[in-house]
């Protein structure tokens, strides 16, 4: 009888299980009557109007794909317009837009290390970081999360090029990195520094224009971010900003850029509209970080475990991981859609809810979220 070559694959299934870890898909529908405080759609611009009709218009003009890899078909007028806008609103000397976040962040890290170089990284970095630096072949230390002191011994005792990797809001908390402080090291050592700016893109800085603005080092020497399409601006896809020669060197050696199909047309145009509404109303960053300041405030007097927000995500501690699953059941139920954490996603062992504030939240939509969330929340 021949054996399954899969049949590993239904033991993992069986710990998973045995261990309350499954991971499921729960499509939703369009019109589905649930308060959003678990999406990335912080300044609530994924189904505005005038976002979805560029969307759509940009299909209409361009096709539904961009039809090939950026060095083939795959880079339009209109992905030059998005990269131009985009590196002067935050700052930067150039942009280069990806398919998504993720491969931003891998193109970044692989093309900016490799042999013989230090990757210094925080212990709280995003996935796409991690992966980025296993992918690198450069040596990589890991240290203790939003340590400034920690990289700058690491850098000064290594001889030889380096680069410092950190996002700038981690994602699940909600803490922003010292930005300033690990800009001062990583200049002290003559390290790179690369920040990861998906969670601060939008809602940080004047106006929304990111971290890099907020901590007064955008367009410096030595400094890259990455930043996402998906959260604050409603779309989809990724970008790397830098300088010019940084931006060159990943078209010409970033293999998520060269080997992967372009972001499609809708996508880029949707990016734009958001961009250029954020522009015009510079306030949206204000509400969002207000909002999740209020989320924040009532949990707390409430005697919730939530974290202090720095953007626009908070978390709020459960006692367990299943009773962190069960709470964001019991949400769900009273039509409250919030993210649940729980490891091994976390590595801190810590479960806890993950609320994402938007911009366009109303009062009573605040009010109606922390009545539930208070209500519905466990035993300790």
């Amino acid at each position: 009888m021949t054996r399954d070559p899969f049949e590993w694959i239904n033991d993992r299934a069986a710990a998973r299980r045995r261990a309350g870890m499954v991971r499921t898909l729960r499509p939703r529908p369009a019109d589905a009557d649930v308060l959003d405080l678990a999406s990335n759609d912080y300044l609530g611009l994924a189904r505005h109007p005038e976002v979805t009709r560029a969307a759509a218009e940009a299909a209409l003009r361009w096709g539904a794909g961009s039809t090939g890899s950026r060095l083939v078909t795959g880079t339009t007028e209109l992905h030059a317009e998005l990269e131009a806008e985009l590196a002067a609103f935050c700052g930067f000397e150039a942009a280069l837009v990806f398919a998504t976040g993720y491969a931003a962040n891998l193109a970044a890290v692989t093309a900016l290390t490799g042999p013989g170089t230090l990757i210094v990284s925080d212990a709280g970095n995003h996935a796409s970081l991690i992966d980025g630096c296993r992918l690198s072949r450069a040596e990589t230390s890991v240290v203790p999360h939003s340590d400034p002191e920690a990289m700058a011994k690491e850098l000064g005792a290594h001889h030889g090029p380096a680069l410092a990797v950190t996002d700038s809001v981690f994602s699940v908390d909600g803490d922003a990195a010292p930005l300033g402080r690990l800009a001062a090291v990583c200049r002290e050592s003559g390290a790179a520094l690369l920040v990861d700016d998906a969670h601060g893109l939008g809602v940080l800085g004047d106006g929304g224009r990111g971290s890099a603005d907020a901590a007064q080092i955008a367009g410096a020497p030595g400094l890259v971010c990455t930043v996402t399409l998906s959260k604050s601006l409603g779309s989809q896809g990724g970008a790397v900003l830098g300088p010019a020669s940084v931006i060159d060197h990943l078209v010409n050696s970033a293999r998520t850029f060269i080997f992967d199909t372009g972001l499609a047309p809708a996508a880029v145009g949707g990016a734009l509209a958001s961009l250029r509404l954020l522009r015009r109303d510079p306030g949206r960053a204000a509400r969002g970080r207000e909002a999740a300041h209020r989320l924040y405030r009532e949990l707390t007097t409430a005697g919730l475990d939530a974290v202090a927000p720095d953007a626009c995500v908070l978390s709020v501690h459960a006692p367990s991981a299943e009773a962190a699953v069960r709470w964001a059941a019991d949400c769900r139920e009273a039509a409250v859609a919030v993210g649940c954490f729980r490891p091994p996603s976390v590595p801190d062992g810590i479960s806890r809810l993950r609320l994402s504030a938007r911009a366009d939240l109303t009062d009573e939509q605040i009010d109606q979220a922390l009545d539930v969330i208070v209500r519905t929340a466990p035993r300790r």
